[in-house]
């Protein structure tokens, strides 16, 4: 599997906190950008990069380096303008794919033509994970990178408890990468691939959609 993604949040509200939050922890570079200096000073220690501008200032997002990153999110909702300056920047810097949170079918229609890859409707969206979640009962965190690939938080299946990451040809076998282990409250990014599983750790997957749910399915 390729590398993962470097991602830009723009608008760092509960949800796109939440996002740049994850996939940093997830050992993904993160560049965080907001309005407001609290926030930024807040996200500093965790993100990659965490930059204070304003994003309906043309100027001010060139000089942000967006064209270094293979996906945006914008997740500003309480400003129109904002929202759409947003995102016809991040295309016209040459980000490849653009995700925007959009209040309502209204926005998301504005959005749409003015470039947006894909609208997300947050509390939609929370509603399809906490399904997913109830329906697959080893996983206990999701975050949808695409349509097709996740990060998700899991417990170690029965059958891989006291088997190695390396016996289990998790990659080859699967199709899944193991970005990281949680375990006694601690999250360990550099997994040995020798070291056997236990029943109490979280593993940190990512992968595509179809073949963590083959996986993980309760």
């Amino acid at each position: 599997m390729s590398k993962m993604k470097e991602i830009a949040v723009i608008g760092l509200g509960k949800f796109g906190r939440s996002v740049a939050q994850a996939y940093s922890k997830a050992g993904g570079m993160v560049l965080a950008i907001d309005a407001d200096a609290d926030k930024i000073q807040e996200i500093a220690d965790v993100v990659t990069y965490a930059v204070r501008a304003d994003v309906t200032d043309a100027e001010a997002v060139r000089t942000l380096g967006l064209s270094n990153v293979d996906v945006a999110i914008v997740a500003i909702t309480d400003n129109l303008e904002a929202s759409v300056m947003a995102t016809i920047l991040s295309k016209e810097e040459g980000v490849p794919y653009v995700m925007v949170k959009a209040q309502n079918e209204v926005h998301a229609k504005v959005l749409r033509k003015v470039g947006a890859d894909k609208i997300i409707f947050p509390e939609k969206e929370m509603g399809i994970r906490i399904a997913r979640n109830l329906k697959m009962d080893h996983l206990t965190d999701i975050v949808d990178l695409s349509d097709e690939y996740s990060i998700i938080e899991g417990k170690v299946p029965k059958d891989w408890v006291g088997k190695n990451i390396m016996e289990l040809g998790v990659r080859r076998k699967y199709g899944l990468n193991i970005i990281g282990i949680r375990y006694e409250g601690e999250v360990e990014l550099n997994v040995p691939p020798n070291v056997p599983l236990k029943e109490d750790m979280t593993l940190i997957v990512i992968g595509e959609n179809e073949k963590i749910d083959s996986v993980f399915h309760g």
